[in-house]
């Protein structure tokens, strides 16, 4: 070949090989560029997954309380029904109750009148205790019955007051000043009652003394052997003397 020739032949080759070189080295920074690519795009997803896990474990750790509210509220709501249930029957009762007051009210009323009726009787009949102000009690609580202002309650509270009343005189020992008639005289004098055993007069002088007969219904005079001891039972009544065995006219039962 030339000289010609050769220089030709070699640049040619220095051509080939340069171009192949470029051509070799573009699909290799292709490459390396899709993997950049690639690493990026998986970074990014998993910190999508990472944003996504956080979230579903917010998301189970809310749902984990919310079931157990759900819980604690159906145990609550259970408690409560069973309140409420309960509620419901003591409302029943009280209905029931309360439909009933008004055949309560008949049966009560006249027997609240039949007391009254009975009370004024064993008055009359009892020794005369207090009588003035025994009789004005009755007769409040006949005015009491007639007033419709006072609850039925009210009424038969006052009729079981004055029956209590009543029992007290029985067991209590009392002395109180007033006035009794003896043969058309009023007389002035301090009263003696123990029980309902014994009911006796003393003049404000204590010259005289008197008890009371209840089957006669009157007073009789006493004699003086039982002066004394009508004196200091009235101071003993009163307070003024010690307790002590005393010598009364008691009348015995038959």
């Amino acid at each position: 070949m030339s000289k010609r020739n050769l220089i030709a032949s070699a640049v040619l080759s220095a051509v080939a090989l340069g171009s192949s070189t470029v051509v070799s080295a573009d699909p290799l920074n292709e490459l390396h560029k899709e993997e950049a690519k690639i690493h990026t795009a998986a970074a990014k997803s998993q910190e999508k997954i990472n944003k996504l896990y956080e979230q579903s474990q917010e998301l189970f750790v809310e749902y984990r309380g919310v079931v157990d509210e759900t819980e604690t509220l159906k145990v609550y709501n259970d408690y409560v029904a069973t309140l409420v249930a309960d509620q419901q029957r003591g409302i029943d009762s009280l209905q029931r109750q309360i439909d009933g007051i008004e055949g309560v009210k008949r049966g009560i009323v006249p027997l609240m009148f039949r007391m009254i009726d009975s009370l004024e009787k064993f008055i009359d009949l009892d020794i005369p205790i207090n009588l003035e102000e025994r009789k004005e009690r009755v007769e409040r609580l006949r005015d009491v019955m007639g007033n419709s202002n006072v609850t039925t309650s009210e009424q038969f509270r006052q009729v079981i007051e004055a029956y209590q009343v009543e029992n007290q005189y029985g067991r209590s020992i009392r002395s109180y000043q007033g006035k009794l008639d003896y043969q058309g005289t009023e007389v002035t004098v301090d009263f003696f009652n123990l029980g309902r055993t014994a009911l006796l007069a003393l003049s404000l002088d204590q010259k005289n003394a008197w008890a009371w007969d209840n089957e006669a219904r009157t007073w009789a005079p006493l004699g003086d052997e039982y002066l004394s001891s009508v004196i200091i039972a009235v101071r003993m009544a009163s307070g003024t003397l010690t307790p002590n065995l005393l010598k009364l006219p008691i009348t015995a039962a038959e």
